[in-house]
């Protein structure tokens, strides 16, 4: 008679419970993921063999604690470098010792010299992108990512585009010539565009259009309103259908600046011009220049891109995110802070971007809350509190029998 059974009962129910209690109080934690414990019997094959029909068995065990890693609900957050990987994938981790661990807890911020870390402090690792913004297309270097801190030069404005406008085909021919930017009646129709100079320096850039026949024009363009700046006429013209005879349609343009700044050359596209039997205006125009710009804040993209947003309306790409799976999430090892390490067990990391082979996306701007469902662990408690008094009933029972022994007189 033996109380083996009934003691590895309460082992595994008291293993389990812990299990259990772990989940519950990481409910909270951001990346979490759930663990159960696995039973499995015990046997002992010394006294009976293990082919004996009366082989009784010596109880049970935890055999293995396994993690769920479904994904858990994102949630919105204030924070822009806060992401949320929905489907596969571990983000990179640099720890303090210069090893490297992995997490899917995505609540991320920039510590004083522009490292995107982790709230312990740790880096975030991924690829950079260079001075110009670029970030290669695949491969690159996978190190700490960086948000620089200092401003975004300024660029030269070298072509304008009207990309959607129209002339009156119903104005009558400008009879003032010659065409005179002071005078309102030699032209028919003006429209000033901002543009930029090489030290990002504001200027008004004006492009006149003189009506001379029917289907017929001239464009000026002429900066700050200086007559020295005039170009010299471009001559359109648009078939019965109110379209350009040729395209492009372009206006060559250069002023040279009183400032230091370099002469501006640009290019004045006006090939989406129109020529209708309506009002004339301009619907939409862009321009490439901007003046220089101090950092405003960060957005992560759903392929991991970190972008810098600017005070003079530019974004840049700074980094990407870089993702790793393995072979066998379950053989990863846990080593605290919501982080996981390489074992033997899952296998090398395969390093790759959001969005591409295996790895899932990233939603900027939210965190992936733990996948504990607490109702359901509330229910695996009872049941395992259940188990506990059970056994202990079993050992409690055995200790009645052989108290009877005992007292045989």
């Amino acid at each position: 008679m033996g109380f083996t059974q009934g003691l590895s009962g309460l082992n595994t129910s008291g293993r389990a419970l812990d299990v259990i209690s772990n989940n519950i109080a990481n409910t909270s934690t951001v990346g979490f993921k759930s663990s159960h414990a696995v039973f499995a019997d015990v046997y002992a094959g010394a006294l009976t063999g293990v082919s004996s029909a009366i082989q009784v068995g010596y109880g049970s065990k935890i055999a293995a604690v396994y993690q769920s890693f479904v994904d858990g609900i994102p949630t919105t957050t204030n924070n822009p470098l806060d992401m949320a990987i929905i489907g596969n994938g571990f983000y990179v981790i640099q720890r303090f010792d210069g090893t490297t661990a992995y997490t899917r807890n995505g609540q991320f911020d920039i510590n004083k010299d522009g490292y995107i870390i982790t709230a312990n402090g740790e880096k975030v690792m991924g690829v950079r992108a260079d001075d110009n913004g670029i970030i290669p297309p695949s491969g690159g270097i996978v190190q700490p990512l960086f948000v620089p801190l200092g401003d975004i030069d300024p660029k030269a404005t070298t072509l304008v585009e009207i990309r959607s406008g129209n002339l009156n085909a119903d104005e009558e021919p400008v009879a003032v010539v010659p065409f005179d930017p002071a005078d309102l009646d030699s032209y028919t129709f003006m429209n000033p565009i901002p543009v930029y100079d090489s030290l990002g320096g504001q200027h008004s850039l004006a492009v006149y259009f003189v009506k001379t026949g029917p289907g017929t024009w001239d464009a000026y363009a002429m900066l700050d309103n200086d007559i020295t700046t005039l170009s010299a006429a471009t001559a359109l013209a648009f078939d019965a259908y109110g379209k350009p005879v040729t395209t492009p349609v372009q206006i060559p343009y250069t002023a040279v600046l009183t400032n230091s700044a370099a002469a501006m050359n640009i290019t004045i596209d006006l090939t989406n011009l129109n020529q209708f039997g309506v009002k004339s205006a301009i619907n939409d125009l862009g321009q490439d220049g901007y003046t220089a710009g101090r950092i405003a804040g960060v957005v992560v993209t759903q392929d991991g891109v970190i972008q810098g947003r600017y005070t003079n309306g530019q974004a840049k790409d700074l980094g990407q995110m870089v993702l790793a799976t393995f072979r066998s999430n379950q053989g990863l090892a846990r080593v605290g802070d919501n982080l996981w390490a390489e074992s033997p067990e899952s296998g090398s990391p395969i390093i790759g971007r959001p969005r591409s082979g295996l790895n899932g996306l990233i939603n900027g701007g939210q965190v992936e809350e733990s996948n504990v469902d607490l109702t359901q662990e509330l229910v695996n408690m009872i049941i395992q509190q259940r188990n506990y008094q059970a056994n202990a009933q079993t050992i409690r029972t055995q200790d009645q029998i052989l108290q009877t022994l005992v007292n045989l007189r």
